[in-house]
């Protein structure tokens, strides 16, 4: 902001000043910073009373919410890269935003750099968004890029992400789809204006996703990615809203997406269909988010006006992971003898799962069957596999990915 300060006077239309920066560590050097602008006290900083703007970028829950509610209590907005607050007490937050009159931004907690939380709170207000699928985690996909492209496996490639610092020494929140989830909530909350917590959303990590499961993609002409998958239902009564790993098609645009990058791909039924793209994490891309709703949020300022706030009239329920209606790529070990197949056929034919493809292959007494449905609900595909353990002939469930994007 410092380096940048002539440019970013032009663009608000009024100078702008970095009046003080609340930290943990005072005694970090921290280039291009007056020290004497650095403080341990936030609440002291923000309750100085010539404070316009507010920039939090503490992560977790708190002190970052009471940090915030005191922002709105004086009269300062807030830009925020705070994902896990904000899908978590996202409703709270926008309703102190609004009583204080002040704006809630927060383009940096979804995506990075990309563009994506203002075109679909501004830009496609006008329209009606029906699907929102996504690669939210350039972590993930960075791991599930190399699994892909070298052949190697899970801990192979989770080593070299963390060689290369795209991923942390503890990659939890990354690998078991948490933090995918919480881009997930704040999506389906803008999307589908209906308030979505982190809570509903069904979360599935990658960890369990093999070489064996992209060979079986590769056959299938797929590739595998942690989506994020948020839905409207058909008849528009309710949505869903899911994170897990998914095969999806070569000729999906998200199936190109490389390395740590991100993209979202967006339905709406004036618009069509959507693409956003671009680099979802680190410094700089963050910087950039986060400078842009600076600039909007002091435009409004010098306006008198604030920008969107939640918009949650529809109040759609969030149906649970049963009903989603999807493909699923189920591999099962299984004894290598006549009867098996139709023992198998027979156990998804009863719970209303319809086989579209079954490829079998043996040796020495074992054999792999790999079966890919037709589009059914999670909850019968679910029953259909606890009848599957138990039978005597399937000797274990190798697999389960769903298949997207068809």
């Amino acid at each position: 902001m410092t380096t940048h300060a002539d440019d970013l006077t032009q663009r608000i239309g009024a100078p702008v000043e970095l009046a003080g920066v609340a930290v943990r560590r005072p005694s970090k050097v921290r280039e291009g910073i007056d020290p004497a602008l650095i403080t341990t006290d936030a609440t002291a900083l923000l309750k100085r009373g010539d404070i316009d703007i507010a920039i939090e970028v503490i992560g977790g829950i708190e002190p970052a919410r009471t940090l915030i509610t005191t922002a709105f209590e004086q009269g300062i907005s807030v830009v925020s890269a705070n994902k896990a607050l904000l899908a978590q007490d996202g409703a709270a937050l926008h309703a102190a935003a609004e009583a204080g009159g002040r704006d809630l931004y927060y383009e940096a907690a979804v995506a990075g750099a990309i563009p994506l939380v203002r075109p679909m709170r501004e830009s496609l207000a006008g329209d009606k968004i029906n699907r929102v699928m996504g690669i939210v985690n350039g972590t993930t996909n960075f791991i599930l890029d190399k699994m892909d492209s070298t052949g190697a496996g899970y801990q192979e490639a989770l080593d070299e992400a963390t060689a290369l610092g795209y991923a942390e020494a503890d990659p939890t929140a990354d690998v078991e789809g948490y933090d995918a989830a919480a881009k997930a909530a704040i999506l389906a909350g803008i999307a589908f204006h209906t308030r979505v917590r982190l809570d509903d959303v069904y979360r599935e990590g990658m960890t369990e996703v093999s070489a064996a499961d992209f060979a079986s993609a590769k056959r299938m002409g797929c590739t595998i990615k942690l989506l994020a998958i948020l839905e409207r239902a058909a008849d528009g009564e309710s949505v869903t809203a899911r994170v897990h790993p998914a095969m999806i098609p070569l000729s999906h645009p998200l199936a190109s997406v490389r390395e740590a990058y991100n993209a979202v791909f967006v339905e709406a039924e004036a618009a069509g269909r959507l693409m956003f793209y671009g680099p979802g994490a680190g410094g700089a891309p963050t910087a950039s988010a986060v400078l842009g709703d600076l600039v909007a949020v002091a435009r409004n300022k010098l306006a008198e006006a604030t920008g969107p706030g939640e918009s949650a009239y529809t109040q759609l329920p969030v149906s649970p992971m049963g009903d989603v209606v999807t493909r699923y790529h189920i591999s099962l070990d299984v004894a290598d003898k006549p009867g098996v197949l139709a023992q198998v056929a027979t156990t998804f034919a009863e719970h209303g799962v319809s086989i579209d493809t079954v490829r079998q292959q043996g040796k020495d007494g074992e054999a792999s069957l790999v079966v890919v449905t037709h589009r059914a609900p999670d909850a019968a595909l679910s029953g259909t596999v606890e009848a599957l353990r138990k039978l005597d002939t399937v000797r274990g469930v190798a697999s389960i990915m769903r298949v997207e994007g068809e």
